[in-house]
């Protein structure tokens, strides 16, 4: 089978793989996985990426610190936090740093989450590795930051509008991917989102174990579950899927530095 997935962004060090993590990871290349990349969000998990990395070929590291990760941070100690990613960014198969991000859906300080993603941004601009940010239901003030420092990367699982998307790419040099949610029931926006974003802008993505597309909702997902979200964004934009999945692996490449 030709491997044309690419899973810009997942969580495999997730406990929900903890049973059969390495037979799930060893059989996603013939599946039609061509690579996935694995985000940290704290520093341990970073770790675990690494780990991940070395030992499957198709596998790809993210390190960083998601907002979800600050209340269990000593916040006085950021720059200690920030050195730490930085050290991981000389590693082979460190293609970028993330997952980081603001976070308002939960109850998690603001000021702390603010602190620690602006200087993950600028350690981005400074490194010129991509970043991957999380938004969630904190739209304005992400936009603030990517008219601010401009970044490279990509905004995971958008959840924004189809207006907040043409200010991303009006802003900044970042890309989208979006996952199983384009294929739910009620994915009014979403939909819009995927017929609108420009070819050459689009990722794919499962963040696994979580969101699995239909008809497979509910359930744990995995890298080749894109095949079903693949299907309905090329269903939306009138394209053949294997197209639309020759384009997103070529953009995924394009953005971690990845020969392809």
């Amino acid at each position: 089978m030709e491997k044309l997935i690419f899973d810009a962004h997942a969580h495999y060090d997730d406990e929900k793989f903890n049973d059969d993590r390495d037979d799930v990871i060893a059989s996603l290349p013939e599946k039609g996985v061509f690579a996935i990349v694995n985000n940290g969000v704290d520093i341990e998990t970073s770790l675990k990426s690494i780990e991940l990395a070395e030992k499957y070929p198709h596998f790809y590291a993210a390190v960083g610190v998601h907002p979800e990760s600050v209340p269990d941070m000593d916040i006085s100690k950021a720059d200690e936090y920030i050195l730490e990613i930085e050290k991981l960014l000389s590693h082979k198969k460190v293609v970028a740093i993330g997952e980081t991000g603001l976070d308002y859906y939960w109850d998690i300080p603001k000021p702390e989450q603010h602190i620690i993603f602006e200087k993950q941004l600028i350690l981005s601009n400074d490194t010129k590795i991509p970043i991957i940010i999380h938004d969630r239901e904190a739209h304005g003030d992400v936009m603030e930051y990517l008219k601010k420092y401009r970044p490279f990367g990509l905004l995971h699982c958008y959840s924004g509008s189809v207006e907040m998307l043409r200010e991303v790419f009006r802003y900044g040099r970042m890309s989208i991917s979006l996952g199983g949610t384009v294929t739910f029931k009620n994915a009014r926006v979403p939909v819009e989102v995927a017929k609108e974003v420009p070819i050459d802008r689009l990722l794919l993505e499962t963040d696994a174990p979580y969101l699995a597309p239909v008809p497979m909702r509910g359930k744990r997902c995995d890298s080749s579950l894109i095949i079903h979200t693949a299907k309905r964004i090329a269903e939306i934009r009138g394209m053949d899927v294997n197209d639309l999945l020759k384009y997103t692996k070529e953009n995924a490449c394009r953005l971690y530095g990845i020969d392809y």
